[in-house]
């Protein structure tokens, strides 16, 4: 689901979910210990689920988790990242980002 003018790109392949997008909002699910990749910006992303592992690119993005297991990575700027679950490693290489476990 996503709400918005712009074009959404939503990619499984395996167990790799990538969601690349500008300016919408969305509602996705990492199911049972799929990863997922985030690129484009400012997009406000509620993810259900269990993630295995999550990269997040891009800027601006708003993204709250059920779950992160493994590992989350953020590489972007200025993104604000929320999981309820799960003790993932945590690796923050951009510039702004906000990472808090709820």
């Amino acid at each position: 689901m996503t709400t918005g003018e712009s074009t959404t790109a939503s990619i499984q392949i395996g167990d790799m979910l990538t969601y690349g997008s500008i300016g919408t909002t969305a509602t996705l699910d990492c199911a049972d210990g799929k990863s997922l990749n985030v690129a484009g910006s400012d997009n406000t992303l509620t993810v259900n689920g269990t993630c295995e592992t999550v990269t997040v690119g891009g800027a601006n993005n708003k993204i709250a988790f059920d779950r992160i297991d493994e590992r989350l990575v953020v590489v972007g700027l200025d993104n604000t990242v929320t999981y309820k679950n799960g003790d993932p490693t945590i690796d923050n290489l951009g510039a702004g980002n906000r990472i808090n476990k709820e």
